[in-house]
């Protein structure tokens, strides 16, 4: 039996075997093992790719959303506006900084990023900044998001962690906000070979501030004019993102060609398939689907070869990191974390594979009589 993999991390590197090797050996004959000029080119390149003034490389994206806020001043008493649903990170960012995440759900059960009515709704006199989250690769409405958060003076932090490449009305994840917080982990549209992140942000004040936290804080060795972190990107990790920054575009066309797939086969099934705004360019990190059958259909699909996941089976909101004596309903995050099932999607999947996931996924769906 054919198996089709969720994603298959190792065949990036298989595809850019011999350049990444040289990159890797590169690193290695130079004899410089933190930060140095191999950090520097892929901020530079990276920077210049997402259309920003300044990207600094840490340590995973959980860092670059902490050390933003750190870097923001925004700490205890301060309250930072989150999605109900989302990875656990953008939350655990803001209570590390020692602010308090309050979540807002998405207008609706077809949307998974939050609006700027419900953010509004959400405003209090300690709200110091907004995380919109470009979940799954597609980027959140943040045109109304700026217009309001400049009405009341808020900071607007992208979670961009899923959103390598996606663009709103022609503009980049990583370039629309005041800073961006990126994830290389491994699985990401653009993965290193291990955990890595990077700050963007046209604020120059604001990247010094982040080079300062991300090292200790100091900006001269054995000088430490603030009490900082460790959290830097290494060259290994930076030499490899700086091949596979090469191959991204072509990558997340790839990605999409398979959305346009799953799309066209999927068209008048029982499923919620995914809804892309007008303006937006999903970079397609997760290709998510709803059914409130979703567990048994899971098993039926695993059973002749098609591995899937889900994104995310328990809210924030429900985790022991933060449930509270309020005991917060937010049904809709609760409604999607019931019903979400990710399809395979990756850049070396095939068209033929995404049609015979939707074919199988329909069968499975009547077998259920659903």
């Amino acid at each position: 039996m054919r198996r089709i993999p969720f994603l298959d991390v190792g065949k990036t590197y298989q595809e850019l075997k011999k350049e990444i090797d040289a990159a890797i050996q590169r690193v290695l004959d130079s004899g410089w093992y933190i930060l140095g000029d191999e950090v520097e080119a892929f901020e530079r390149e990276f920077a210049g790719y997402c259309g920003t003034g300044f990207c600094a490389g840490v340590s995973n994206g959980l860092d670059a959303l902490h050390l933003i806020l750190r870097a923001y001043g925004i700490g205890p008493g301060d309250e930072v506006i989150v999605p109900s649903h989302t990875f656990i990170a953008t939350w655990l960012a803001v209570s590390y900084a020692g602010a308090t995440p309050v979540p807002v759900e998405p207008p609706d059960d077809s949307s998974y990023t939050i609006s700027a009515a419900a953010i509004e709704a959400a405003i209090s006199s300690r709200t110091r900044a907004v995380i919109p989250v470009h979940l799954y690769g597609s980027p959140a409405e943040m045109d109304p998001i700026l217009s309001l958060a400049a009405r009341h003076g808020l900071k607007v932090i992208e979670d961009a962690a899923q959103a390598h490449g996606a663009r709103y009305r022609g503009r980049r994840a990583g370039a629309l906000g005041d800073a961006a917080a990126f994830s290389f982990y491994p699985a990401k549209n653009l993965g290193a070979f291990g955990d890595g992140g990077a700050v963007t942000t046209n604020d120059g004040d604001l990247d010094a501030k982040i080079r300062q936290l991300r090292n200790y804080g100091s900006t001269s060795k054995y000088v430490h004019e603030t009490a900082g972190f460790n959290c830097r990107l290494d060259p290994l990790q930076a030499a490899v993102l700086r091949e596979k920054l090469k191959k991204l575009d072509e990558w997340n066309a790839r990605r999409r060609d398979l959305a346009e797939a799953y799309q066209e086969c999927l068209a008048g099934s029982s499923v919620m398939v995914p809804h892309i705004p007008d303006g937006c360019e999903s970079a397609f990190h997760i290709y998510a689907v709803r059914t409130a059958r979703r567990d048994s259909l899971r098993r039926r699909l695993q059973e002749v070869g098609i591995d899937t996941l889900i994104h995310y089976p328990i809210p924030p909101h429900r985790q022991g990191a933060f449930i509270s004596s309020r005991n917060e309903i937010l049904p809709v995050s609760e409604h999607i974390a019931d019903e979400e099932i990710s399809l395979p999607i990756g850049p070396h999947l095939t068209k033929n594979d995404a049609k015979e996931v939707s074919s199988d996924l329909v069968l499975a769906l009547k077998d259920l009589k659903y």
